[in-house]
């Protein structure tokens, strides 16, 4: 177990590699730059500007200047919010995300899974086909469309909730949006679920089970479940990195201070090291997530064996 770990990290480190190079030369090839704005500056104050940040060196020189900071772990200043690293401004935002994300991971989970289980028990019944249309409109209704009507349903008509904002974290702001990130995610984890239920309670083991005499609820919940969830565990590391790293779509429309929010105004910003910022942390999830959920499968299934 530990040597694949050791190994599995060694390979990840080239492989943030190729996403940090591929990341930095992309946001150089894009059209525009930090400093055009607007109102255009004057030469001898953008030429400052230029070399204080380094950005008037070869291309190759700031790639390998980038390279030696992200090594030591500085990840360098932002070009458009003043006084500012990316590091602060990671530390100040990610907690919203990590938030946020953990919540609609949680709801999703739940939700998902038990809707799964009950689908898969009443198979080809009236459960199980209210559960899959209600999948099959989670996975096809993107965010953008269910928000605003939340938001018109539970804010503006009922009043129930508030519209948007943050609000130091209080429960009634994040209901909204933690519903809206979970929403999708419930979906394919309650098809996941359902489909490797039903593949578990046809298994010979499962037979066997039933067989010695077996109450259902302990078939269900200590033999059949945690087979049926290894395809579950393989899809959660690249969705629990997105969720973690907050939503473009959601953080923008409920007006919240996360990564994704951040994320969008960079971009369109041109605010390079912030991008790459938050490009190396999502790859990094990515990388710790996956290697986090087949170590888990091989926890779960006994027939994977790690070397």
């Amino acid at each position: 177990m530990l040597r694949f770990i050791g190994r599995r990290l060694l390979v990840a480190i080239p492989t943030l590699f190729a996403v940090v190079t591929l990341a930095f030369f992309m946001m150089r090839a894009a059209p525009g730059g930090p400093f055009d704005t607007d109102r255009k500056l004057a030469p001898a104050i953008e030429r400052n500007v230029r070399e204080k940040y380094g950005m008037n060196r070869p291309l190759a020189v700031q790639y390998a200047d980038y390279l030696a900071g992200v090594a030591r772990g500085d990840l360098g200043p932002s070009l458009k919010y003043k006084d500012k690293s990316v590091g602060q401004i990671l530390r100040e935002n990610a907690p919203v995300s990590l938030r946020l994300g953990l919540s609609a991971i949680v709801l999703a989970l739940a939700a998902g899974m038990s809707l799964g289980v009950i689908a898969a028990l009443r198979q080809n019944g009236a459960a199980d086909y209210g559960v899959m249309a209600l999948a099959i409109l989670g996975v096809c209704v993107p965010t953008f469309v269910t928000a605003p009507l939340l938001i018109l349903l539970f804010a503006s008509k009922l009043g129930w909730l508030p519209v948007a904002g943050w609000n130091g974290g209080a429960v009634a702001n994040m209901v909204l949006p933690v519903v809206v990130l979970a929403l999708p995610q419930m979906a394919i984890i309650s098809r996941l679920t359902r489909a490797g239920m039903i593949e578990a309670l046809r298994s010979n083991y499962v037979r066997t089970a039933r067989a010695k005499g077996l109450p259902a609820h302990r078939i269900v919940t200590r033999h059949a479940l945690r087979a049926a969830i290894l395809p579950l565990v393989s899809y959660l590391g690249p969705a629990c990195a997105g969720l973690l790293t907050g939503s473009l779509v959601v953080e923008k429309i409920f007006n919240l201070p996360g990564l994704g929010k951040f994320f969008v105004i960079s971009a369109l910003q041109r605010d390079y090291t912030v991008v790459m910022g938050m490009v190396i942390v999502y790859a990094g999830l990515i990388l710790v997530l996956n290697l986090a959920a087949d170590v888990l499968q091989a926890v779960l299934d006994p027939r994977v064996r790690l070397s």
